[in-house]
Parts: structure tokens; C-alpha cells; sequence
């Protein structure tokens, strides 16, 4: 595999590679070619179309970001837990002390009080993870930062893959990647998501004005790949389907699992190239992420995997 000049660069072509030799997923071109067909314009779908994240259009909104998306993973073992309760209950908790996310504090969390921060009554999922994570965020804002998450922003020079770069060197729990048939396969779906909300809140003003914007890829989760199988644009071996259907759980970085998350990215940088063909403009990932995101976190029938993991 040839060494690539950027981020997401490597999450692109690694993807590729993956689904190229996957034994347990396929990217169905006819099925793809089929969907692009009936889609006539992508829904716009707004950031916030739930109001559920804090916003004051500055530096706060930032730091709030980083650390909604340094804990956004594995909500599924917990079932009456979302995401929606992490975003809302991180807003309120900001609205009601502008320093509960000062990067000295973040450091000094417990398990415990994580929950009373989001209101929740039990252990979350993961609570070691999420609490050890808040804490690295603190630590390196601090040591490299000057304390601000803005000031990453302010170091990208306007640009997504530097953001990412950035974000992903500095914030070892944002280094998303593994490794499948002996080769490193990067995904960065928080590291990503980060810069996307930023563009989306901001709504590609201040914070959120990138000049690259197009370079990120869809945010390979539990939902998207879910999506996508219902469109019949992706198609399970039948041991991966009935494990799926079952609920059974699937390693992280066992091939399935990688293969689900790459294929989905793959799958949809094909959907993203026909239909920018098709309709004459640009078509952004992120467009159809929010899209394809919003359209399953409706389908109450949906059926995703299941992997425990702090990527995701």
C-alpha cells in the first residue's frame, strides 16, 4: 500500500483496501448505483435539527465539542442510554457552570460524578474509559493548549485534516485505527466528528470555517453500516448477519468489525461520487453522514452491531 501525504488520505485508501479483499462484507456497485438513482437531492439536514447541544457561538461551544465528542462511544449496552443524553445532558451542565469543562477540572472528574454531570442514575457504559478519557483531554489542553480546545481550531489553519491530525497526535483516545490482514487501517470517526460539528454548529462560519471541508469521510459507527445494509448497498456474510440479528457481540478489531466500519466509508465515497456526478455539484460526506445518521437513529427496527469499544 503505498505511504499517503494525509489523514484522510490514509482513511480513504486503507478503507478501499479493506473492502477490496473483505470476506464477511461486500460493497453491492449495483445496489449503490440503484439507491444514487432515487435519491434526487439529499435532505439537508440540520446540526442541531433536536436542540440538544450547547451554543453560544464561541470558544465555550468548542470546548463543549471536544468533550462531547472525547465521550461519544458505546452507548448500546446501556439501553435507555443515547446520545442525546450525553449532548443534552453536557449542555445543561454548562449552562448551569461555565467551568465544569475548564481543562483543570476535566482532569479531576470521577465515575460518579460524570453521572451527575449527565443526571444518570447508574454506571454508564465504559465509566472507566469516559472518565479516563476526560481526564486526558484535561491534561493535554492544558499542557499543549493553553487550556482551550479553541486554540486547536486556531492551530489548524482552517483546515479539517490538519484538525484531525492534530487532534488524533495530540488525544491518544482519538487515535481510531487497526490493523486487518497485517495492515494499519485508520478511521478517526471521533476525531472527524469533532470537525464536523464545528462546521456544523458554526455552520461554516468562525470555528467551523474549513477550507477543505469535503476531505472528511462519513463517521463509521453502529448506525451507518446499518443503513446502508437496509438499502441492500451493503451485504453480510451469513455468519456476520445472524450474529448481527442475534445480538451478539463483535470484537473490536476483529475483521468483521473493521470490515464493517471501512466497507461503510467506502461504500459511501461511491454514493458521495455518483451523485455529486448525477446533480452536478459537490456532494459532501458530511452531508450524507448527517443524512444517513438521522434517517436510521428513526428506524426503531434498525438492527447494528454490537462491539465494545471507545472509538465508537
Amino acid at each position: 500500500m503505498p505511504q499517503l501525504q494525509n489523514t484522510m488520505d490514509n482513511v480513504r485508501a486503507t478503507s478501499a483496501w479493506v473492502a477490496s479483499r473483505s470476506s464477511h462484507v461486500l460493497v453491492d456497485s449495483e445496489a449503490i448505483e440503484k439507491v444514487v438513482k432515487t435519491i434526487d437531492t439529499i435532505p439537508k439536514v440540520e446540526w442541531d435539527f433536536e436542540g440538544i447541544h450547547y451554543f453560544d457561538n464561541g470558544p465555550l461551544t468548542v470546548q463543549y465539542l471536544l468533550v462531547l465528542d472525547a465521550l461519544n462511544f458505546c452507548f448500546w449496552p446501556d439501553k435507555d442510554l443515547n446520545y442525546d443524553d450525553l449532548a443534552s445532558g453536557l449542555k445543561e451542565a454548562l449552562q448551569n457552570d461555565k467551568s465544569a469543562f475548564d481543562a483543570d477540572r476535566l482532569q479531576k472528574y470521577t465515575g460518579p460524578q460524570l453521572r451527575e454531570l449527565l443526571k444518570w442514575s447508574r454506571p454508564l457504559p465504559l465509566e472507566d474509559e469516559r472518565v479516563r478519557l476526560l481526564h486526558e483531554v484535561g491534561i493535554e489542553l492544558e499542557r499543549s493548549f493553553n487550556g482551550k480546545a479553541s486554540n486547536i481550531v486556531e492551530r489548524c489553519g482552517k483546515s479539517v485534516v490538519n484538525l484531525v491530525d492534530i487532534v488524533a497526535r495530540h488525544f491518544p483516545g482519538f487515535r481510531d485505527h487497526s490493523v486487518y490482514k497485517g495492515h494499519q487501517i485508520f478511521i478517526y470517526k471521533r476525531a472527524q466528528i469533532f470537525a464536523a460539528d464545528l462546521w456544523g454548529a458554526f455552520r461554516g462560519q468562525g470555528y467551523g470555517d474549513f477550507k477543505d471541508i469535503s476531505s472528511l469521510t462519513i463517521m463509521a459507527d453502529y448506525i451507518v453500516p446499518a443503513v446502508l445494509r437496509q438499502f441492500g448497498v451493503l451485504k453480510y456474510s451469513p455468519t456476520l448477519a445472524s450474529t448481527i440479528e442475534a445480538s451478539g457481540e463483535i470484537g473490536a478489531g476483529t475483521e468483521e468489525e473493521v470490515e464493517l466500519r471501512a466497507c461503510s466509508i467506502h461504500a459511501v465515497e461511491k454514493m458521495r461520487e455518483l451523485i455529486s456526478a448525477k446533480s452536478g455539484r459537490q456532494v459532501l460526506s458530511v452531508e450524507l453522514d448527517l443524512w444517513l445518521w438521522a434517517s436510521g437513529v428513526q428506524r426503531a427496527s434498525l438492527q447494528h452491531h454490537r462491539t465494545l469499544s471507545i472509538y465508537y
